[in-house]
C-alpha cells in the first residue's frame, strides 16, 4: 500500500520520528523532548537564552560612531566601524559615540582691550570628537570644558591687543584663539578637536557706544588726512625732485660756459695785448669801431649832434638792427676819438698813410 493511501500510518509515524525545523532540532536536544507539560518550557527557555547571546554578543558600529567598549566598568578597547562580537553583559557593554557630528558653541561676552577698552565680542566655536576614551573618561565634563576654554583663550587674546585690532583685524585673533583652545583642549584630555574658531562681531557696549563713535569719526578723519598728506607728497617730491635736477643741470651748464667765456675773454685779451703792443693806433681804433657797431645795433635810438632823433626800423626777418649809415657819418664830431698821429722816423712811409687815413675819419 502506498504510503499516501487511506489507512496507511506508517508514513505519518515516520515523519513524526523525523520531525522537522527548530522543533525536530530542539526534540533531539536532551531536554527538549515532549510540550509544555513534559518539559517543554526548559526547551523555550534555552531558545530566549540563545536570542539573548546572539543579541547581546553582536555589535554593529556604523560609520559615524566609534565603540567604546567597557569590561566590568572599565576602558578596554575602542569599536572602529563594521561588526563586532563582545561578551555578553555584565561582563562587557558598549558606548557609541558619534565622531563625524560637529557640534557649536556660540556666545557673546565683554572682553577688556590691551588699551583699557570694552568690547563684546561674539564667539562661535564648531568641534566634533576626536577620541571617544578621552571624550568619555578625560573629564568629567568635555563640552563644559570646552565651553570655559573658549572664554580664556578669547580673553587672552583679545588682552594683547588694541582696540583698532579687535574691531578691524579679527582674522588673525580668530586663528590664535583657535591654537591657544586646541592646546587646551589636549593638555585637558577632552578629545575634542576644534574644527573652526570665528569672531563675527565686536562692539562696544551699549553704554559707551556715542562716545565710541566719536572716537571712530576722529580716527577716521585722522586716517583720511594723514593718506591725502601721503598722496600729496607723493606727487610733490618727485615734482621738486626734477626741479632741483633741472636747476643744478642748469647751474653746471652755466658755470662751465662762464668758465669756458672767462678762459675765451682771457686769451683773447691776452692776444689783443700783443697786437695793441705791435700797433697801439690801429688796434685802439678797431676797438671803438667794434664798440660803436655793438652799441647800435643793440639800440634803435640814437641821437645825432644836432639834437634830432635818428630812428632805425628793423627790416622783417632781420635778426639784429643795422644802421643805415656808418658811425663815422652819422656822429663825426661826438663819438669819435681824437687821434694824434705819431712820427715814426723808422716807418716814414706808414706815417703818412696813418694821417691820411685819420683825417678820412673826421
Amino acid at each position: 500500500m502506498a504510503w499516501n493511501t487511506p489507512g496507511n500510518s506508517s508514513g505519518n509515524n515516520n515523519r513524526g520520528k523525523r520531525g522537522g525545523g527548530i522543533g525536530g532540532l530542539l526534540d533531539r536536544l536532551p531536554g527538549f523532548g515532549g510540550g509544555f507539560g513534559d518539559g517543554g518550557a526548559l526547551r523555550w527557555l534555552w531558545v530566549v537564552l540563545g536570542l539573548w547571546l546572539a543579541f547581546n554578543c553582536f555589535v554593529l558600529v556604523t560609520e559615524q560612531q566609534r565603540g567604546v567598549v567597557l569590561r566590568f566598568g572599565e576602558f578596554h578597547r575602542t569599536m572602529t566601524p563594521g561588526p563586532h562580537l563582545k561578551l555578553p553583559w555584565p561582563l562587557e557593554r558598549v558606548i557609541k559615540v558619534n565622531a563625524t557630528q560637529i557640534s557649536t558653541y556660540s556666545e557673546t561676552v565683554p572682553v577688556l582691550t590691551r588699551d583699557e577698552n570694552i568690547v563684546s565680542v561674539e564667539i562661535n566655536v564648531q568641534y566634533r570628537i576626536g577620541d571617544a576614551q578621552l571624550y568619555l573618561f578625560g573629564t568629567r565634563d568635555a563640552n563644559e570644558v570646552l565651553k570655559e576654554a573658549t572664554l580664556s583663550a578669547v580673553r587672552e587674546q583679545v588682552g594683547r591687543s588694541d582696540l583698532d585690532t579687535v574691531l578691524s583685524a579679527r582674522s588673525a585673533l580668530s586663528v590664535s584663539s583657535k591654537q591657544r583652545l586646541q592646546a587646551a583642549m589636549d593638555t585637558y584630555r577632552t578629545g575634542l578637536v576644534v574644527t573652526e574658531l570665528n569672531l563675527p562681531n565686536a562692539r562696544p557696549p551699549e553704554e559707551v557706544k556715542p562716545a565710541f563713535d566719536d572716537v571712530n569719526s576722529a580716527q577716521q578723519d585722522k586716517d583720511r588726512a594723514k593718506n591725502e598728506a601721503e598722496a600729496y607728497a607723493s606727487k610733490v617730491v618727485p615734482e621738486a625732485r626734477g626741479q632741483a635736477a633741472r636747476v643744478r643741470t642748469e647751474a653746471e651748464g652755466y658755470k662751465t660756459a662762464a668758465i669756458a667765456r672767462a678762459t675765451g675773454d682771457a686769451e683773447r685779451f691776452t692776444l689783443l695785448v700783443e697786437q695793441y703792443k705791435a700797433a697801439p693806433e690801429v688796434t685802439r681804433k678797431r676797438l671803438w669801431l667794434e664798440t660803436v657797431q655793438r652799441v647800435l645795433a643793440d639800440n634803435r635810438k640814437v641821437v645825432g649832434g644836432d639834437g634830432r632823433q635818428l630812428i632805425y626800423v628793423p627790416m622783417a626777418g632781420a635778426t639784429q638792427v643795422q644802421p643805415a649809415l656808418p658811425a663815422q657819418a652819422i656822429l663825426p664830431d661826438l663819438v669819435s676819438p681824437t687821434v694824434e698821429a705819431t712820427a715814426d722816423p723808422a716807418r716814414p712811409g706808414r706815417q703818412g698813410r696813418s694821417a691820411g687815413r685819420e683825417e678820412n675819419v673826421r
